[in-house]
């Protein structure tokens, strides 16, 4: 089984993005940069791990799509504020942290998934 490379790669980018995120923080930042580091720590093993059961599940992987919107969503709407004192879109970000549950929600369904016996 080959684990599922877009995840791989979105794990690893969300790692890296709240590292910079702390550093940002940590040197002066705003509040913003605080509440948006560990979201996007929390999410990066999620994502390696949905990498995982993405290869072969479907249900993995709409729950990996929702979760990685939503988060580009809420903590890009976050960014955003901070940027350009304005937002992604409005609504943007209870749209991407509604995603992130949802997403949150498909991926315990895993857990209800019969699995085929061998």
């Amino acid at each position: 089984m080959h684990p599922y490379r877009p995840f791989i790669i979105a794990g690893g980018l969300s790692g890296a993005a709240a590292m910079i995120a702390y550093a940002a923080s940590a040197h002066g930042g705003s509040a913003n940069l605080g509440l948006i580091a560990p979201l996007l720590l929390a999410h990066a093993p999620a994502l390696l791990a949905l990498a995982l059961l993405g290869a072969g599940r479907m249900t993995a992987r709409l729950g990996g799509w929702a979760t990685l919107l939503g988060l580009a969503l809420f903590t890009g709407d976050l960014l955003m504020r901070d940027m350009t004192g304005g937002r992604l879109f409005p609504y943007a970000a209870p749209t991407g942290g509604t995603l992130m549950i949802l997403g949150w929600l498909i991926i315990a369904a895993i857990g209800l998934e019969k699995r085929e016996t061998s």
